[in-house]
């Protein structure tokens, strides 16, 4: 009787093995198999699904940025209107495109659609026409390194936003980040290269670490459109402001000393400047940075499917994805982690918040002491106050997650805007004093999106109505001639016996 149980039990630890042994066999196999090629992938390939036929489950992974269904308290992939949140920033960018339009960025999928239907784009009605430059395409689409390729950089970033529609169709995907040849991480981008050459620095020096974050760094960045570039008069170049650093200080320093402003303020006509999202910026002054910890260790964490561990590409806030992207490192419970992320986010908003409210009355005071017969002199060092501290404002709101990847230097900059928007104020208090008005300035009533935009002069009918018109007669034709384009890259296959 022993020997037969002793029998039983060889026999199933034999067969566990054998199936164990079984395993790992076929997991190493789809591991050595996974990138076998199936076409070769060409130089500038802007069409994410043929990188996809050689990366199927980076390509599937990506595909999930589409979606459209996770929200967190200030971010997310959801379809959110900015302007019906916060009603402030309607009067804050008074005589700019976002006051228009600001809806919260989704997925990389949707980069496409989402500029072609926000209104700050306008309603072209073909080629040179449209408020926008061609250079805004940029951070949208593997179609422009091809376009520059095949152009040259200026050339990309001459005309209008509208001249190139029919070009610009795949969403920002493979192309972006990645050598076709080699898939090692590649700038895609001349304007980061560009600033890093003006620091002083040599990019092709970076880690693999680095770039993991360089490669974000293209887009999420601060910059602007210098008109003035020797040889190149003219033309909207997309440069990043870092000759003089990366700090909010620094950048401020560089746009005076050069006199730039990307809009003059419909209310206040102070020279404004609009910060892009500098996220890049403003992680390199947080802890984990400073640990090492680059945008795609959070952002594109390491995933494993059968036998094949690789980088996720559903890109998306790390809240969304806690177990691969958070708990990697920090061992708490999840929604411990995502009450602690908030906590931050809630805090650094609170302060945020209450510095828009001071930003706005400074817009409407100073539009009053314009009204009263104030002079350009009188008015010139109030402007810069406004300048200066809604510069603050912007920089920590635009970096969207800098509430959370440097709580400490995000509140430092909104502290100091406090501080200067309260020194304008005061100027502007004993101004309209001198000007006759010893009263609080009434405030308009801004309580909804629509009275805001009322107030500042937008007629959101017309401008939706132009926008309508433009996706039903001109995107169709953009989009039937890069499909005819596209017809003729075909894809060449590879001989599994080469």
């Amino acid at each position: 009787m022993k020997n037969k149980v002793l029998f039983i039990v060889t026999v199933v630890v034999v067969f566990l093995l054998g199936l164990l042994a079984s395993s790992i066999v076929n997991r190493k196999n789809e591991a050595k198999y996974q990138y076998v090629p199936k076409v070769n992938i060409g130089d500038n390939e802007p069409r994410n699904a043929e990188w996809g036929k050689n990366y199927p489950a980076e390509y599937q992974s990506f595909l999930q940025t589409a979606d459209t269904s996770f929200a967190t308290y200030q971010g997310g992939s959801a379809m959110r209107d900015m302007l019906d949140e916060d009603t402030n920033l309607v009067v804050l960018w008074a005589g700019y495109g976002f006051s228009k339009d600001y809806s919260q960025g989704r997925g990389h999928m949707n980069a496409i659609k989402d500029i072609t239907n926000s209104l700050r784009t306008g309603g072209p009605k073909g080629e040179g026409d449209g408020p926008m430059p061609a250079t805004c395409w940029t951070c949208k689409s593997p179609d422009v390194p091809r376009l520059m390729n095949e152009k040259g950089i200026a050339e990309f970033y001459s005309g209008k936003w509208a001249d190139k529609g029919d070009e610009i169709v795949n969403p920002i995907g493979c192309a972006d980040c990645h050598d076709s040849k080699t898939m090692k991480l590649t700038i895609s981008r001349p304007a980061l290269v560009e600033a890093f050459d003006a620091m002083g620095k040599d990019i092709n020096q970076a880690t693999h670490q680095e770039m993991r974050s360089l490669v974000c760094a293209q887009c999420h960045v601060e910059y602007y459109f210098d008109k003035k570039l020797p040889g190149k008069e003219g033309i909207p170049y997309l440069k990043l402001p870092w000759e003089n650093g990366m700090s909010v200080e620094a950048m401020e320093e560089y746009y005076d000393a050069i006199e730039f402003s990307d809009w003059t303020h419909k209310l206040s006509r102070a020279p404004m400047l609009k910060a892009q999202h500098p996220g890049y910026e403003t992680y390199l002054t947080g802890v984990h940075a400073d640990r090492g910890v680059s945008c795609a260790d959070c952002h594109m964490p390491y995933k494993s499917e059968g036998g094949q561990k690789f980088t996720d590409h559903h890109i998306q806030s790390p809240l969304n994805n806690v177990s691969n992207a958070c708990q990697v490192c920090h061992r708490e419970d999840a929604d411990k982690l995502k009450m602690n992320v908030y906590d931050r986010q809630r805090k650094t908003a609170e302060n945020r918040l209450k510095l828009e409210g001071f930003l706005v009355k400074a817009h409407v005071e100073a539009k009053k002491a314009w009204d009263l017969g104030a002079t350009e002199e009188q008015m010139k060092d109030i402007l810069m106050d406004i300048r200066h501290a809604q510069w603050r404002w912007d920089y920590a709101a635009a970096s969207h997650g800098a509430s959370f990847h440097s709580p400490v230097e995000t509140a430092r900059v909104i502290g100091s805007g406090f501080t200067i928007i309260q020194d304008g104020r005061v100027k502007l208090a004993r101004l309209l004093a001198e000007l006759g008005h010893n009263e609080a300035v009434a405030m308009p009533d801004i309580s909804t999106k629509e009275k805001a935009q009322e107030y500042i002069g937008l007629d959101m009918e017309a401008l939706r109505k132009e926008k309508a018109e433009f996706k039903k007669n001109l995107v169709p034709k953009w989009l039937e001639a890069a499909k005819e384009r596209e017809s003729k890259y075909g894809a060449k296959d590879v001989s599994l016996n080469n």
